[in-house]
């Protein structure tokens, strides 16, 4: 079906994920938000270039057209526009729809998690930016995928770039959609394409070609501003400067280290305005698999100025950027690795198990199980009369519950538990 079922092991690597990512942003000071799984067609039309044949469209009983979300980002700048807000930081976990042909072995379904952080509000340029840039540095850094880098490019640059090559503006986005393509085919087949699916010249073809297999830092960037043709074009001009002030400040959060200036990277949502970035995994630590996963972006973002601006029944802009971290590809990653790994994972967060060693003991767990949940304590016991012990230390070792409270004749006569460690089988009487 092209979407998936979770054992309670899958859940709960989930579930360990999830937090992870939003512990990283609370950390930055976001708060949560959540917007309605559906959506008005006319929302969603027109605001992801060729994505938009992906999106899932309903129609209701009242005729009215809906459309189920392909992102989070657009219903953000809705709720932006509804609520009149000018200023937030926010998060937001939840589920979307792609009516897309799914690719399980690479983390790719029609029903997935995204995991969003976004910045809105008039600020100083590229401070922002920058957070949502030490924001994906964080993540893949504590989950400990192995090596990575993130990309950054500007649609200011990109555009600059096209005008200066001769592309019209009216091919830009068709360009922008070929170009993005350029880290899963050879830049022969990407000009290939533009020139016999998207219209564009030769020689216009070419000209791009010098410039979208560039990649670099600093240094690139100061080549670019004493390029004679791009130093001309005022929109490559003010999105080189930004990238320049970028690379200032992520050099202060010290992680340029992973960041790399690449003019092939274009993102191909129409939506974008400035700078734009994708993180991607460099390699796999799969070595006892004999195909090694491959899920190419595992983040991406950029900054959208202008699609507040689309739902405002005044046209009020409120500039944006954010990141999506695409937790799918992550977990479909970190899944395989653990498989590989023969590795047994927790189910459940149970502290203690209840455990009795003689029949007719019920009421005895039952009392001392309550007194532990009333206190905050995860707590299971077996769910029959009279177990035996044995099967209720297996049952610890089976799921990893680290500790088991026995309560028996004896102790309820002393008024003691005796607390076993299951893994070293050491006791105290307490």
């Amino acid at each position: 079906q092209g979407t998936r079922d979770h054992a309670p092991a899958q859940a709960a690597l989930r579930e360990r994920l999830l937090s992870s990512v939003v512990s990283c942003f609370k950390r930055h000071g976001a708060a949560a938000i959540d917007t309605p799984v559906l959506e008005l067609r006319e929302m969603l039309v027109g605001k992801y270039g060729e994505g938009a044949k992906l999106i899932y469209e309903l129609q209701d009983q009242g005729g009215e057209l809906l459309a189920l979300r392909y992102d989070l980002t657009v219903p953000f700048a809705r709720y932006l526009a509804m609520n009149k807000i000018t200023k937030m930081k926010r998060y937001h976990v939840a589920k979307v729809y792609r009516r897309d042909n799914p690719a399980t072995t690479r983390g790719r379904y029609r029903e997935f998690y995204q995991c969003d952080f976004d910045i809105a509000g008039q600020f100083d340029p590229m401070i922002p930016d920058a957070e949502c840039l030490k924001i994906v540095h964080e993540i893949l850094s504590d989950l400990q995928l192995g090596d990575f880098v993130i990309k950054v490019n500007d649609r200011r640059i990109l555009n600059g770039v096209f005008a200066v090559c001769g592309v019209p503006d009216s091919q830009f986005i068709p360009a922008c959609c070929t170009v993005d393509k350029l880290d899963k085919m050879p830049w022969e087949e990407v000009r290939s394409e533009m020139v016999g699916e998207k219209g564009l010249s030769p020689e216009a073809a070419d000209r791009i070609g010098e410039y979208v297999q560039l990649h670099g830092g600093l240094d690139l960037i100061e080549q670019l501003l004493q390029d004679p043709k791009l130093s001309q074009n005022k929109e490559a001009k003010e999105g080189l400067g930004d990238m320049k002030l970028l690379f200032e400040y992520l050099t202060l959060f010290g992680i340029t280290g992973k960041i790399s200036f690449d003019l092939s990277l274009a993102r191909g949502l129409d939506y974008y305005t400035g700078v734009i970035f994708e993180a991607v995994l460099l390699q796999q630590e799969n070595e006892h698999v004999e195909e090694p996963l491959s899920v190419g972006s595992v983040a991406g973002g950029g900054r959208y100025d202008g699609l507040v601006g689309m739902f405002d029944a005044k046209g009020r802009k409120v500039p944006c950027v954010g990141v999506s971290i695409g937790i799918e590809r992550i977990f479909s990653i970190l899944e395989q690795r653990l498989e590989a790994s023969g590795e047994k994972f927790r189910t459940t967060e149970t502290q203690v198990l209840v455990a009795t060693p003689q029949k007719n003991l019920l009421a005895a767990r039952m009392k001392l199980i309550s007194e532990l949940w009333d206190a905050g304590i995860k707590a299971e016991m077996l769910y029959k009369k009279d177990p035996k012990l044995l099967k209720q230390l297996q049952y610890c070792e089976d799921t990893g519950i680290p500790l088991a409270a026995i309560v028996g004749e004896q102790e309820l006569a002393d008024g003691v538990v005796k607390l076993r460690d299951v893994a070293t089988r050491k006791e105290v009487r307490m």
